[in-house]
């Protein structure tokens, strides 16, 4: 019989098919420490995994392990080399998250847009006479918007940005013009020089050598005062050093972070201070509905691998 690792909990739906399968058995493990790992996974031919991190010792002790589904897309709380080296298969959730991140993302462009909730304080504060005065808000027509990766969540938000009448246009390296355009949008060649004319900035790339402090202080300095950035993909991308100045200098007018270089971020992060800014603790993905779709595809994902009958497009090509 196979075994299977859920580390940390996954939806309750998922566990009924792991349950519901009499060729798997499995446990959650809940103690996500690296001694705990290092002792207990060994034992399991198969692994789900949510934002625990599996470094090098931990995957390289893991000799019977042969597939780690992912409970989501990142890959950056994996040591990628060791999963190599071990010819361990890596799959990802392709279908569960990107109508509640591309959401999530309309969310905080609507919010900051409308002052980060400035009617409702001002109601709360019993200031509904000076409604007059509520004039740092801005409308989502006509705007210019910057997707950075056209995946599965940025397909999904084109849609929801053009319903609302702006215009789209996209910066993904790997994606065909002709592509693009089939959504309706135009595609970037040079990202600093386009920086320059939008309105707002929504990333959805993954974290690596590339994207690094992709957004730093010498392009934010370049964009317009009104302009707002979106960050739901990694922490790292934009330099939060560069981003807090910018926002401090008004040489932006907001942000909204889902993610952080650092999670949780420290008390002392001075971006937590910085009241241009809408947070959300790396929770784009927390809906009902989606937790549920992640947790039933992640198991999914074991059970078509050890069937063979995985869709190749949810192996990630180490």
């Amino acid at each position: 019989m196979l075994k299977v690792a859920v580390v940390k909990n996954i939806h309750a739906s998922g566990i009924k098919l792991l349950e519901n399968n009499s060729s798997f058995k499995f446990e959650v493990i809940e103690d996500s420490s690296k001694e705990n790992l290092i002792k207990k996974l060994p034992h399991f031919d198969a692994i789900t995994l949510k934002t625990t991190k599996l470094d090098s010792d931990i995957i390289n002790n893991c000799k019977k392990l042969k597939i780690i589904s992912r409970h989501g897309v990142g890959l950056d709380n994996l040591d990628i080399n060791s999963v190599k080296a071990n010819n361990i298969t890596l799959t990802i959730t392709t279908k569960a998250n990107a109508i509640a991140v591309s959401e999530h993302v309309m969310f905080m462009i609507l919010n900051i847009s409308k002052g980060i909730d400035m009617y409702d304080k001002t109601v709360r504060e019993g200031q509904f006479l000076t409604r007059t005065k509520l004039d740092k808000s801005f409308e989502l027509w006509n705007k210019k918007i910057l997707i950075i990766g056209f995946g599965r969540v940025g397909k999904s938000l084109v849609n929801k940005c053009q319903a609302f009448g702006m215009q789209t246009y996209v910066y993904d390296p790997f994606v065909d013009e002709k592509i693009i355009k089939t959504f309706k949008s135009i595609k970037i060649e040079d990202l600093n020089k386009f920086l320059k004319e939008t309105d707002y900035v929504s990333i959805h790339a993954p974290l690596n050598k590339e994207t690094k402090n992709l957004i730093n202080i010498n392009n934010l300095k370049t964009m317009k005062k009104n302009s707002i950035i979106i960050n739901t993909s990694r922490g790292g991308i934009v330099n939060e050093k560069d981003l807090d100045e910018a926002l401090n200098e008004g040489l932006i007018y907001g942000a909204g972070l889902d993610v952080f270089e650092k999670e949780p971020p420290d008390e002392n992060n001075p971006l937590l201070k910085n009241k241009r800014i809408l947070f959300s603790p790396h929770s784009a993905t927390f809906t009902k509905e989606c937790m549920e779709r992640m947790g039933i595809e992640t198991v999914e994902n074991i059970f078509d691998f050890f069937s063979n009958k995985l869709d190749q497009s949810k192996i990630v090509q180490l």
